[in-house]
């Protein structure tokens, strides 16, 4: 019996098995990888978007707490970029081994949550099926960090898939690396030039990718060139068949741009397409039904909740998810919005609470908050609650969400102007 368990051992699961630990309860920690760090090393997904705000002229980290003690590990290990968002994702995962050891957290790799056993509203226990065959875990509490909301489901929660029309997600995108790149090559003329050739081939149907542009970034070796964009549309992400679709499909497109690239484009006139993700990355799927859903009007309207756990300043940034185009809502400085605890709350369950991506949000919503940055501070902010809950022995329906606010002010958390 553990006090609680958290399911998927992304920036989310990691910092809420951590700050969780921190209040001294005993964990466990279950990721289907053999690693942890989620979308980061699972999918590639890099660099880290924006984390910081304005604010009154000065600059500040708007997800900070255990996020910035996690930048700080890998500044130890020179494992980021001077921008600091760029990082080194094989040692990103030292960094998660080393916090979970260090918070004496047991984590299970390689397994996956099957069921849930519920009983009068309380999740009872998982069962887990991994290379031992199927084993049942109990728990006092319950954190699900799938991203996918996977334990939430499993629960029997309600939950909105993409969009309200018609249930589309954000495109999936497979992130992937071209190494040996002439970097004094790739000039803002060349990339330009290299856009717009890109956008006569699609319009002329020998670029198939949907995708407008060619969305590129820095790596942390040199000559890497990492690329975030393949765009796989109208596939349901957590329908097993059409994401095993997207793989091939978005490894066809990995292909098609490395040869247009190194083709068309000076400076990979002797590049080697090096490596993709270990998965295709998923943007948005399920979210749960929660006690307050988080709307597009109250990120705009820059919404100070009086329950807030978290904050968020990141552009409402959607991909099409039927095509081509982005759109983008970018918010001004010292604008910002902040999320309530609410929306971690699922509806009918009083033990679990949710953290990442998969918290109770529109489409539009979820296209900011979704980013890692945020989604760890979210994390945080579960654990820390599940502390406060289970020190009064009371049901997450119950929190004193006071104290939790408390609580994560004096780990560094910015909840807002005033706290």
């Amino acid at each position: 019996m553990y006090d609680v368990i958290v399911a998927g051992g992304g920036f989310s699961g990691v910092a809420a098995a951590c700050s969780a630990a921190r209040e001294g309860l005993s964990v466990l920690l279950i990721e289907k990888h053999g690693f942890l760090g989620g979308a980061a090393c699972g999918c590639y997904v890099n660099p880290f978007m924006r984390y910081h705000l304005t604010l009154n002229g000065e600059n500040i980290m708007i997800s900070d707490g255990l996020f910035r003690n996690i930048l700080t590990r890998l500044d130890e290990k020179n494992a980021m970029m001077k921008n600091r968002r760029g990082f080194n994702e094989e040692l990103l995962k030292l960094v998660f081994d080393e916090m979970t050891e260090e918070y004496g957290i047991t984590v299970l790799f390689h397994s996956y949550i099957i069921s849930s056993r519920v009983e009068n509203s309380f999740v009872k226990s998982v069962t887990v099926a991994n290379k031992l065959g199927c084993t049942d875990f109990e728990a006092h509490y319950f954190i699900d960090a799938t991203g996918d909301a996977d334990l939430s489901v499993l629960s029997g929660c309600n939950y909105r898939l993409g969009r309200e029309a018609d249930n589309l997600c954000q495109p999936m995108t497979l992130c992937f690396r071209i190494a040996g790149v002439d970097y004094d090559k790739l000039t803002p003329e060349v990339w330009k030039n290299a856009n717009n050739l890109y956008s006569k081939y699609r319009d002329e149907g020998k670029i198939k990718n949907p995708r407008e542009d060619i969305l590129h970034f820095p790596h942390v070796a040199e000559g890497v060139i990492h690329l975030n964009s393949t765009r796989i549309i109208k596939k349901n992400p957590v329908d097993t068949f059409d994401v095993s679709e997207a793989e091939r499909m978005a490894r066809k497109q990995e292909y098609e741009l490395y040869s247009f690239l190194k083709e068309n484009v000076p400076g990979f006139e002797n590049s080697v397409l090096l490596a993709s993700a270990p998965e295709i990355g998923v943007r948005e799927s399920r979210m749960i039904e929660g006690e307050y859903t988080l709307t597009e009007n109250d990120l705009k309207n820059c919404t100070k909740f009086d329950d807030a756990i978290a904050a968020g300043n990141y552009d409402i940034d959607i991909h099409n998810p039927e095509g081509s185009g982005t759109s983008h809502y970018f918010f001004k400085d010292n604008e910002y919005y902040t999320i309530p605890f609410r929306c971690l709350q699922p509806k009918g369950i009083k033990n679990l609470l949710t953290s990442g991506r998969c918290i109770s949000s529109t489409h539009e919503a979820q296209a900011s908050y979704r980013i890692m940055p945020i989604c760890c501070t979210l994390g945080e902010a579960a654990g820390t609650a599940i502390g406060v809950c289970a020190a009064q022995n009371v049901p997450c329906s119950e929190a004193d969400v006071g104290l939790i606010r408390q609580k994560l002010i004096s780990y560094g958390a910015f909840l807002g102007q005033n706290n």
